[in-house]
This record gives structure tokens, sequence and C-alpha cells, in this order.
């Protein structure tokens, strides 16, 4: 049975892109898998007074259920609630593969979907993101498309090669997909291994004259970075420190994060720092602690440590004290 966004308290992404737009600050894009990640992501935006945007991938819904997720949805706002805050929550589908998958989330309650038809023909990607389009608009679901590909790997989406986006197609991709918002390929990667770089190595910077092009032929239209975490090396390191292997991991420097957020980019995709905060903290607890077994002693502190994460994040994009 559908049920409309509204219906669950949520909002689309339009009024929350016109005011990030206005303000000059992004919107932050969290992904979560569990009811952990959920609460840390509500406890810090609610902390910081930030607007937010929920992700699910299409993984993390066969993951948890999407039934199951479509009751933490509303739970999580009647959370926020609780905690005396009414800050806008969207709830997004990142990276939906197919006009089915994006379909079935309008219906489930999404308030915004991602069509990601970047890696077909661009005549391709323009009538499977039309579709979506014209389905979710009659819904007042609003859609992200995406042009350019990302390299690195990230629950079902992988490339081994970036694409940056070619800004002579903007104009005509928008106009003719009806998108709400544009992802856009300017050197960023997914996963935590965004750059070959070698130790002591700074990673390149982001292609800002394609940003600049693109601002220039699509004015005032919100753009969408993904693949933005920083890969925080203090968790790469921890993981590291209690049985973990993660080598000559690189991320996006937080100051080209600011630097992008200052343009027409009002919406920045996060998900792999979550994951390292969280395998960081419940690998430090487990070692230190061989004895325990309660799920709640090593899941709260990871709880504790990803709500921080995203208050710093918060901070970051300068969406704090923007709800």
């Amino acid at each position: 049975m559908a049920v409309g966004y509204r219906e669950l308290g949520l909002v689309n992404t339009k009024e929350l892109f016109k005011k990030a737009m206005d303000g000059g600050y992004a919107v932050p894009a969290y992904n979560f898998n569990n009811m952990e990640q959920l609460q840390a992501i509500i406890m810090g935006c609610v902390e910081s007074n930030s607007p937010v945007i929920l992700q699910i991938s299409k993984g993390a819904r066969k993951y948890a259920n999407q039934t199951l997720l479509r009751y933490m949805v509303p739970g999580a706002v009647e959370m926020a609630r609780e905690m005396g805050s009414q800050i806008p929550i969207a709830l997004n589908l990142d990276h939906g593969d197919s006009y089915e998958l994006a379909k079935s989330c309008v219906d489930y309650g999404f308030s915004n979907v991602m069509i990601d038809g970047s890696s077909l023909q661009y005549e391709e990607n323009i009538e499977v993101t039309r579709k979506v389009v014209e389905y979710a608009h009659e819904r007042d679901v609003t859609v992200e498309g995406e042009l350019g590909v990302l390299a690195g790997i990230e629950e079902h989406v992988s490339h081994e090669v970036s694409h940056y986006t070619k800004p002579e197609e903007v104009e005509d991709f928008v106009s003719r997909t009806g998108v709400d918002c544009l992802a856009i390929s300017i050197g960023t990667s997914h996963g935590a291994y965004k750059f070959k770089i070698k130790p002591g190595e700074t990673p390149p910077p982001l292609r800002f004259d394609i940003l600049e092009e693109i601002e220039n032929r699509l004015p005032g239209f919100p753009i969408v970075l993904h693949g933005a975490s920083s890969v925080l090396h203090k968790y790469v390191d921890i993981i590291n420190q209690y049985g973990g292997k993660l080598d000559d991991t690189a991320g996006v420097p937080e100051d080209q994060i600011q630097r992008a957020v200052q343009s027409a980019v009002c919406k920045v995709n996060i998900d792999s720092d979550g994951r390292l905060v969280m395998t960081a903290m419940i690998r430090k607890y487990l070692t230190e602690n061989p004895q325990e077994f309660d799920p709640r002693k090593y899941l709260g502190p990871a709880r504790e440590a990803l709500k921080e994460m995203y208050i710093a994040k918060c901070d970051l994009l300068d969406s704090a004290g923007k709800a």
C-alpha cells in the first residue's frame, strides 16, 4: 500500500535546496543501514540544528528490509520532535539503478529519489531519468539525476575509472529530464580508497573549473557532490591498531569540500566516514573488553562517536543552525 512522504513527517528537497543556495551552505546527506546509525544521525543533526537528508541505498534497503525501514523513518522523525526539534528531514534513495526501484521507493514514502543512469549511454540515461521524474513529480517527490561517473566501490556502485561530467551536456540533460538536482563528477570517488596516492602525498584537487562552468551554464541550479567522505585518519588508525587492515586510504580534504559548498553544491553525500567510525569503535571496544557479549555495550560507544562525527560534518558544511 502506497504512502505519501508527508504522512511520515518528511519534506522533499525543493525548499531545502532553495534555502541552502540562498544561505551559502550544503545540506548533509548521510547514509544509514541500521538503527544505531539512524539514531546517531538524528541526534547529531538535532544538536547541530541542521536539516538532513537520510539516505538509503539499494543494498541498505535489502539489508534492513524495505517494510521495516518504512516504519523506522517516521520513528526517527518523532525522535527528533521528542528531543524538542523540528529539523526538516528528507528521505532519499541513493544511487537507484532502475525505474522499478525508484518507483517502489516513491510508493514507500521516500521524499526524494536518485536515479543513477550515469553508466548508460547518454540518451538511455535521459530516457530512464525522465521516466522516473514523470512518476515522482506526479506525487510531489523530487528527483536527483547524475552525469559523469565516479570511480570506486560502494554497495552495488562500482567503477574502476571516473569520467568527469561534460559541462556541455548539462543544460540539455536537465531540460529534457526535468530533474530537480544534478550529481556531477569532478574528482570525488566512492569508498575509502578515493585516490591512488603514495604515503605522504596529498590527494589531487577537485576539478573546480568543471564545477564553475556547470554553474555558469545552470545558474541557480542545485548541484550534488557524491563520494565526499574525508576518510578520517583518526578512525582508520584505530581500525588498524585493533586488528584491521586499511592501507593507503585517502579521502577528499575538508578544505576542498568547504570550497565546493561555497558554490552551487547544496547537497553533500557522506557514507564511508560513518562506516569507518562505527567499525573503529566496535573493534576498539571488543579488543579491550574480550569478555563482553552485549551488543549494546559496543554499539553504544560507536553510536556516540558517530553522533560527534555528524556534528563535525554539519559544521564543515555550514548547515549547523540552519534548520
